[in-house]
């Protein structure tokens, strides 16, 4: 039931001035693939899936399906604070051929450990598509229990937890006590080769944006046994990284790709541009991994 081994790209979802820009859409997922990404995440977090309506949603799903063609895993945000709009959010993906489902957890309604149980479970009996656990307490200001983690692990349609927390110690307890048929991602770019080292299977990724070959060759390296390439790689880009979320992300992955040329649109409020002193820092690391020339390179 493993969706995925590797990178997968949580992808941003390029707008223009008339919504949703798809040509650009197509050409971001095309690249993608041929930099050797292992999976795509759809209208997640990354892809501003809060402010998609909800004719875009199914339509950049659609287009997705099609465009990646059976290419790639295609794994879709199809979680909601309202579990019935959740279930009809997954059921229209799973009506389109998608390979997996990204269900964070409810935000603001402040569920109860059992109640979070049933949430899933309830969604699990009703979907037939693998789902994946989204923990990112950081914005939903709920942390899923490690027994609530291991309770819903064993349910056959829970297939793995994209795991946002930061907190290693946790991921640890979680791969102790879970089978290992169950999956764990990293879901901080920054932590790939720790949670690797746990068993994870690989990372939901920003990073992989602008740089899909090295955030796979991470995951790559490390599961082939070549694991002083993949912590060198980790520790390279990890002020890169810290840069990525100076500010909420996507905020400062798009500014990164419109920086490079992507041309991949504005942001939706209530997100806006980057702050002066934080877009600095962002092409100061940006530069010194090598990704834009200096200002140096380019006066010469």
């Amino acid at each position: 039931m493993s969706i995925f081994t590797g990178a997968a790209t949580a992808i941003v979802t390029p707008f223009d001035n008339t919504g949703v820009n798809y040509t650009k859409f197509g050409e971001l997922i095309d690249w993608q693939i041929e930099s050797g990404i292992d999976a795509l995440i759809v209208a997640g977090t990354t892809g501003e899936e809060a402010t998609l309506s909800d004719a875009e949603h199914k339509s950049v799903i659609e287009f997705a399906v099609k465009h990646i063609n059976n290419r790639v895993p295609i794994i879709v945000g199809a979680g909601s604070n309202d579990t019935l709009y959740a279930l009809q959010l997954a059921q229209h993906a799973e009506s389109v051929g998608v390979n997996g489902l990204l269900m964070v957890t409810p935000y603001y309604n402040k569920s109860t450990q059992s109640a979070i149980v049933k949430h899933y479970t309830y969604l699990a009996d009703r979907l037939h598509t693998p789902i994946i656990l989204y923990n990112v307490p950081g914005r939903t200001g709920f942390n899923i229990g490690v027994n609530a983690v291991v309770e819903l692990s064993k349910h056959p349609n829970i297939v793995g937890i994209k795991e946002a927390s930061g907190n290693i110690s946790y991921v640890a307890e979680i791969a102790a006590r879970v089978e290992k048929d169950f999956d764990i991602y990293s879901g901080n770019d920054d932590m790939i080769v720790p949670v690797l080292s746990l068993g994870g299977k690989g990372v939901i990724s920003v990073l992989s944006n602008v740089c899909p070959r090295e955030t796979h060759d991470i995951v790559t390296n490390y599961l082939n046994g070549n694991i002083s390439a993949a912590r060198d790689a980790q520790l390279h880009l990890f002020r890169f990284i810290k840069a990525l979320f100076i500010e909420t992300n996507p905020i400062p992955i798009k500014t990164c790709m419109n920086l490079l040329g992507y041309n991949v649109g504005d942001l939706r409020l209530p997100l806006a541009e980057m702050e002066e002193q934080n877009k600095a820092v962002l092409i100061r690391e940006m530069e010194r991994i090598g990704l834009m020339p200096t200002q140096k390179e380019t006066t010469k």
